[in-house]
């Protein structure tokens, strides 16, 4: 696999195929902390967590296309305009589906599995009829486009960095709302005991809903960073959503950090092993090894410590 590469050819494949990955580390990133609230916080296996995505991406897309045909003149800015509708959109329809569906199936995964499948197949539907079977892309303002020449045989996107950085940002103001604000303590006050979290004044729906509300929230803004590395469809969802419980399951379930370095591995892994291979064969070998791993450790890389 190796023999036909020198050292340094080696070393600068290795080096562009780690950028590469830090771009799908980045997608990865965000679709996972949306889906690690729900599922690690809450319990709630979210089959429907894609489709929040490319609401998302759709959002984007349409944003795009508003202020190419009215505000051109404002176009190189409509993005970060459209991360925050995306993160309204996806948030609302997170907390309609919470009240309409969720609130009766807590303390049941596997109803929730089900449940959150079969709305999947609905958004589906949904986008297919209103946007179209097609794949849509999204064009990007000029100071997205290019690439930063790092060495003569490296060159690193322009939108892949803005990506990494806007994770960067998410992730820490994720952390900052769910370890250090009021709302996060009460979020996990009613994670370790609903019962007495509510005896104590603490609204334990208001505070469901508004989680899972924000983690799909983190899951149109993550389509709106989907939307710099590919085309966006009513199906495209379900291609990351396995790979997105992946990363929480092998990183731990309510592991901030776990998520983040589970995300790192596999992102890396896979992008490497997809230049000297097919990307199904890679796939594969990752998933191998993420099992063997888990057999071994079954809690994941990080596990919270609980007192028994």
């Amino acid at each position: 696999m190796f023999g036909d590469y020198s050292i340094g050819d080696l070393g600068s494949i290795f080096v562009m195929q780690g950028f590469a990955g830090l771009i799908l580390f980045s997608v990865y990133v965000l679709m996972a902390l949306g889906l690690a609230i729900i599922f690690g916080q809450m319990g709630v296996i979210n089959m429907a967590h894609g489709e929040f995505m490319i609401l998302g991406a759709y959002v984007t897309w349409m944003t795009s296309n508003l202020f190419q045909s009215y505000l051109p003149g404002l176009f190189a800015g409509y993005f970060f305009l459209a991360m925050i509708l995306a993160f309204v959109a996806s948030g609302a329809l997170g907390m309609l589906v919470e009240w309409v569906l969720i609130r009766h199936l807590y303390k049941r995964p596997l109803d929730t599995l089900l449940a959150t499948w079969g709305l999947s197949l609905m958004l589906q539907q949904a986008y297919r009829s209103v946007f179209g079977a097609r794949e849509v892309g999204v064009e990007l303002p000029q100071w997205m486009l290019g690439s930063l020449h790092v060495t003569e045989s490296i060159e690193v996107p322009i939108n892949g960095v803005f990506v990494m950085c806007l994770t960067v940002l998410i992730t820490i103001g994720v952390a900052y709302v769910m370890y250090l604000s009021r709302w996060g303590r009460q979020v996990r006050a009613v994670v370790q005991n609903r019962i007495m979290a509510g005896a104590v004044g603490i609204n334990t729906e208001k505070v469901d809903r508004y989680t899972f509300g924000l983690g799909c929230g983190i899951a149109g803004v993550a389509g709106s960073a989907f939307t710099m590395i590919g085309s966006t469809g009513p199906t495209s969802g379900q291609l990351y959503i396995v790979d997105t419980f992946l990363v929480v399951v092998f990183g731990g379930a309510a592991s901030l950090l776990g998520t983040i370095a589970s995300a790192f591995s596999i992102s890396q892994t896979q992008s490497t092993l997809e230049f000297f291979m097919s990307g199904s064969m890679a796939k594969v070998l990752t998933l191998l090894a993420v099992v063997g791993i888990l057999m071994l450790r079954p809690q994941g890389l990080f596990a919270l410590k609980v007192r028994k």
